[in-house]
This record gives structure tokens, C-alpha cells and sequence, in this order.
């Protein structure tokens, strides 16, 4: 609300000692020109540019000298993990929040296929593409990207971890409801599914995901 949002401090008053704001002001500072930084590798990135996603490209179109850029990022590796780091909120943080708010597992397995109905932003779509080249051809964008999709299959596993402890079943200890291996086919069925959306089929993802998730957790059953 307007009330309470948060008023730019008065350029004419004496700034507070860095005890109170617990922040330096270079420190405010270097952490713009980082997200400047970072901001101008997505932009690159998503533009399909791999061949030109170099630091110094990327300080040049941000306007910050080379050297800084090498201050902040030792290189282009590191502008890619950044990148990887940056995203994190635009695709796994809103199906953690889906699969973790309150509700029985219809609930929240209803929330999961409206938000992985939504079409996917053109630049989130051209930049999970050029991270996949950059993991082909470096081990740490490889190792960095994996985790992040382990994270994201995670969430799946975890709904259906919200299943089992409905019906007091779980597969590890011989009950009908295996969350692994529920969860891990769910993700790879939405992986498929946003492969096929890539090159273009209309497939419309929400009904087949919705259809697919209910007939897994029907098969469950004794």
C-alpha cells in the first residue's frame, strides 16, 4: 500500500552511519553496477548473441568500464551463473510458492498446472536456451543449471510428498504413493511439453498436465 512503501532518502541530508543503515554507500553502489552488469548478460544472452557474450560486450552495453566489469565478474563464466542465479525467481520461486501454500494436494496440484499454463515470457524462453548451449560447452554452467532443475523437480516430488501424507502412504516404505517417481514423470512431462510449445505445436499444456496428474494420483490408489 502507499502508506507504507518505502520513501528515497533527501540527497540533502547527511547520509546515516553505515552502523544504522548496515549498508555502505559503496557497497549500495557496487551492487547497482553489479545488477547493471548482470542486467546487460540477459540482455545479450536472450538475444541470442552467444558469439558476441563477451565481458567486455557486456560492461560496454551497460556502460561500465571494463575493469570494473572484471571487479565484479572474473568472466564470462561467471556472468552466466549470475544470469542463472538471476532468473531463479522468475521460474522456480513461483512453483515453490505454488506446491508450498496451504491446501490439500487437489489444491495445490490445481495451482501448479494454472501457473505452468501461463506462456512462457520471450526472454525467460531465449535465455533458459542460450544457458542450456553455455552448459554444453562449460562444467560449471553445467553443474549450476542442473542444480537449479533439481531444485525445480523438486517441487513436484514435493506435491506429491503432500499426497502420500494424505493418504498415510509413501512408496519408500511399500505404500502406493511414490513422490520421486510421480514427481520426477510430472517434470518431465511439463519438460516435454515446453520443448514441443518451443518449436512451435499448439498443444495445450493445461489440460494435459491437469489430466496427467490426476490420472497418476487416481493410479495410486489400493
Amino acid at each position: 500500500m502507499a502508506a507504507s512503501a518505502k520513501v528515497p532518502p533527501d540527497p540533502s541530508e547527511p547520509s546515516a552511519p553505515a552502523a544504522r543503515t548496515g549498508r555502505p554507500r559503496a557497497s549500495a553502489k557496487g551492487e547497482q553496477t553489479r545488477a547493471r552488469l548482470i542486467a546487460a548478460a540477459r540482455t545479450l544472452l536472450a538475444g541470442g548473441l552467444s558469439e558476441r557474450f563477451t565481458t567486455r560486450n557486456v560492461a560496454a552495453l551497460s556502460g561500465v568500464s571494463h575493469g570494473m566489469c572484471h571487479y565484479h565478474f572474473q568472466d564470462r563464466t561467471d556472468l552466466v551463473l549470475a544470469v542463472v542465479t538471476d532468473i531463479r525467481p522468475e521460474w522456480i520461486h513461483p512453483l515453490e510458492e505454488a506446491v508450498s501454500a496451504p491446501g490439500p494436494f487437489a489444491e495445490r496440484a490445481d495451482r501448479v498446472v494454472e501457473l505452468l499454463s501461463r506462456p512462457e515470457g520471450a526472454e525467460l524462453s531465449h535465455l533458459h536456451s542460450a544457458l542450456h548451449w553455455h552448459a554444453l560447452n562449460d562444467e560449471r554452467v553445467r553443474e549450476s543449471l542442473e542444480a537449479e532443475y533439481r531444485r525445480w523437480r523438486g517441487c513436484f516430488v514435493t506435491l506429491f510428498r503432500v499426497l502420500a501424507d494424505e493418504r498415510g502412504e509413501d512408496g519408500s516404505r511399500g505404500g502406493h504413493v511414490d513422490p520421486v517417481a510421480l514427481g520426477e514423470a510430472v517434470a518431465a512431462a511439463v519438460d516435454g511439453l515446453a520443448a514441443a510449445e518451443s518449436l512451435g505445436s499448439e498443444v495445450d499444456s493445461g489440460p494435459v498436465l491437469r489430466t496427467l496428474i490426476r490420472t497418476l494420483a487416481a493410479g495410486t490408489r489400493a
